[in-house]
């Protein structure tokens, strides 16, 4: 279960960005807002991703280190009918206010992706800090975050997101090759283990979580029967957006675009 105070109910007629929510989002790393898309706006979002000759036909796979591989498609226009906000500073609340979380000033759409465990095959994600990454591609400053939104149910079973609480406290910490991931100094998690406490955040679709750059997290591999579909980013007015748009000149990257991996892999 997540730790009390860490996560609220979305409600369109009420909903504004409040004090609790930017405490709880700067002392812990994350808020976990439930319901966060309707029903109508989930099944918008699987249509979106799921034709092979779309998104699905941008996708690339890395080995994690143990021999199993997990599948991203990762663009950095925005693509329509897809939910898009930021990933990136200052804020990635939705609506009404989306600057408010962190901090008030304006913001931009940095990078969307799809992460996709597929049924008993998907392969795990080792502990990092997104802008572990990010820092390499010439971001300055770590006024930024993600928006975590399950295509799918995620739990334990399936391989759900993990995270160390409050450790987005704790700085960048230096991050080397693991597999074909580039994963956190393991000593340092390690230790950063002892004394954070280690939350796996359960979600249903439509929910979404916020969560700061440098917050550590992780997920196992999938050995389970179900799928465990992620987009990571959003944006208000989805139901507006009636089909979707070509996918040409969206930055699709390709493996050996990365250059937070320095040796290239194939």
């Amino acid at each position: 279960a997540l730790p009390v105070g860490s996560e609220f109910t979305y409600d369109a007629a009420t909903w504004s960005v409040t004090p609790a929510m930017k405490e709880t989002y700067n002392k812990n790393g994350y808020i976990l807002v439930r319901n966060m898309l309707s029903q109508a706006e989930i099944d918008k979002v699987k249509a979106a991703v799921e034709g092979d000759d779309g998104i699905q036909a941008q996708a690339y796979s890395r080995d994690d280190g143990k021999s199993r591989r997990s599948r991203v498609s990762l663009w950095n226009h925005p693509v329509s009918p897809l939910p898009h906000h930021t990933v990136t500073s200052p804020s990635p609340l939705t609506s009404p206010s989306p600057p408010q979380l962190m901090g008030g000033d304006e913001i931009y759409h940095y990078h969307s992706k799809l992460m996709m465990k597929d049924a008993n095959t998907g392969g795990r994600h080792v502990w990092h800090q997104d802008y572990g990454y990010w820092y390499n591609n010439g971001c300055l400053y770590p006024n930024m975050a993600s928006v975590f939104i399950p295509v799918d149910n995620c739990t334990r079973k399936n391989s759900c997101l993990q995270v160390l609480r409050g450790s987005h406290l704790l700085g960048r910490i230096d991050h080397r090759r693991i597999g074909e991931q580039l994963g956190a100094d393991p000593e340092r998690v390690e230790k950063a283990q002892k004394v954070l406490e280690h939350v796996y955040v359960e979600m249903k679709a439509g929910d979404m979580l916020f969560f700061h750059c440098n917050l550590l997290h992780t997920s196992d591999q999938n050995s389970s029967d179900l799928r465990r579909w992620v987009f990571i980013v959003l944006d208000s007015a989805l139901m507006e957006c009636d089909g979707q748009e070509s996918l040409e000149g969206k930055w699709f990257m390709k493996l050996n675009d990365d250059i937070s991996i320095r040796d290239k892999v194939h």
